[in-house]
């Protein structure tokens, strides 16, 4: 049973035996706790009962963590064991990107109770320096197509076992450049150095203070989650001083830009033309329109209902999850000229099917593809695609700068611009609260 040893006015260190090491002693495990001062006589001794059954249990069933034992990247690991399920893909694959890139790297081997906010301030400032950013180009030599084929396996088989879109392995094979994380995946696939089979193209730039704050966020969570689970009695990175980020305008087109992106479209394929109208007058999010089905379309009523969001993810694929939040799913109004346009569009889109015959795409029950915005064969696209054919879209016509996000932003703009009420422009948008609506746009 645990023993317990009284340590200063309200604090009492519990004491469990954990069986015993290889020279027969005794394995102790403790934990300090602090009651309430204003506790009777009573009160304590039935905390001190519960506290020592509830530890001891802790210890006997292995769940116990002693952050003055295990080390950050130990409990990361069991961070991630916990709170990974719950995370969505995209996020917890951007998490492990943070955390196996440059936060073990450099604080996993600390253990868990030393770690100070001094510590913290050093990891960001290192992240200030040049060369942090992988972000340089990556072009493949001649030596990768010859250890592929030496593994005797197709590129396809390959692209699977590297985690990379068969598509952009064959822009790699083919000389074009890559991106640091796609040519890591290749390297990790084939067991060998980065640049054994690629040579760098451009210099490595620095991280932003918004990317430096997203790993002290991550950081920070991990670290409340410790303190939850009474491994840490602080948090460090509350005393921490990440970099402050400057707000910044929400980048979106302006009326005339709008109007003039809308008269050019005209020229283009009606399946993008139909993405941007429908972006634009509804506002959603790039992965909410690729989820879209013509279940969720009303030409009755004008509306449109947004259910889920569609993502891509490499050595996944396209694949369809929930709504960013609760508030996400929503039933937006749309004018006469978006409905107009998403009818022409489904005339196209059924000929499209017709014309495709037995080799329409079937989900993994059987059923046909009902998606709006599909690949030549009815499958769902992919929301990258959308992106880039927005980037081509935009240069070709000498339009500014905007990500295809950017048009969420043009649609808020010209709702608060137009008069909409904040809550009502908030509810459109998906956004669980009207101050994150405020927040964001408040320039406008």
């Amino acid at each position: 049973m645990a023993s317990i040893e009284k340590r200063g006015e309200n604090s009492y260190r519990i004491i469990v035996c954990n069986g015993y090491d290889q020279e027969h002693k005794k394995i102790k495990e403790t934990k300090t706790i602090t009651l309430d001062p204003n506790l009777t006589p009573k009160q304590v001794e039935k905390e001190l009962k519960k506290q020592s059954v509830l530890f001891e249990a802790e210890v006997k069933n292995g769940t116990y963590l002693d952050g003055g034992k295990i080390t950050f990247a130990e409990f990361i690991k069991k961070w991630l064991e916990d709170c990974g399920p719950n995370l969505q893909p995209k996020t917890l694959a951007r998490y492990n990107e943070m955390l196996n890139g440059r936060i073990i790297p450099a604080l996993g081997h600390k253990k868990l109770s030393e770690i100070q906010a001094i510590h913290l301030n050093e990891f960001y400032r290192n992240l200030k320096e040049s060369g942090i950013k992988k972000d340089g180009k990556w072009i493949a030599k001649d030596k990768l197509k010859e250890l592929i084929s030496q593994n005797n396996i197709s590129i396809y088989d390959f692209a699977k076992v590297a985690k990379v879109d068969i598509r952009t392995l064959k822009y790699c094979l083919s000389g074009r450049t890559v991106s640091f994380h796609t040519a890591e995946l290749i390297s990790k696939a084939l067991s060998v150095k980065m640049d054994v089979i690629f040579n760098k193209s451009g210099g490595q730039g620095k991280l932003s203070d918004q990317t430096i704050k997203h790993h002290h966020r991550l950081i920070s969570s991990i670290l409340t989650t410790a303190v939850k689970w009474q491994v840490l009695f602080d948090n460090p990175a509350r005393r921490a001083n990440p970099p402050s980020v400057k707000k910044k305008e929400a980048p979106h087109y302006d009326e005339d830009t709008t109007e003039l992106m809308l008269q050019l479209l005209e020229n283009e394929p009606l399946k993008y033309k139909t993405m941007i109208y429908v972006t634009l007058y509804s506002g959603c999010r790039l992965g909410e329109l690729a989820g879209l089905d013509w279940s969720d379309i009303d030409f009755e009523n004008y509306l449109i209902r947004i259910g889920k969001a569609s993502q891509y993810l490499p050595g996944i694929g396209t694949f369809d999850k929930a709504t960013k939040n609760e508030s996400s799913e929503r039933v937006i109004s749309m004018p006469k000229l978006v409905m107009d346009i998403l009818s022409s569009y489904k005339a196209w889109w059924n000929a499209e099917k017709l014309e495709c015959g037995d080799q329409w795409y079937k989900d993994d029950e059987g059923k046909e593809s009902e998606r709006l915005f599909i690949q030549w064969n009815g499958k769902p696209i992919n929301p990258n695609t959308i992106t880039k054919w927005f980037c081509s879209f935009r240069k070709r016509n000498n339009l500014p700068i905007l990500t295809f996000h950017g048009l969420r932003h043009t649609n808020a703009s010209l709702l608060i611009g137009n008069g909409v009420d904040v809550q009502t422009t908030a509810r459109r948008l998906g956004h669980s609260k009207a101050t994150t609506t405020t927040n964001i746009y408040s320039h406008f």
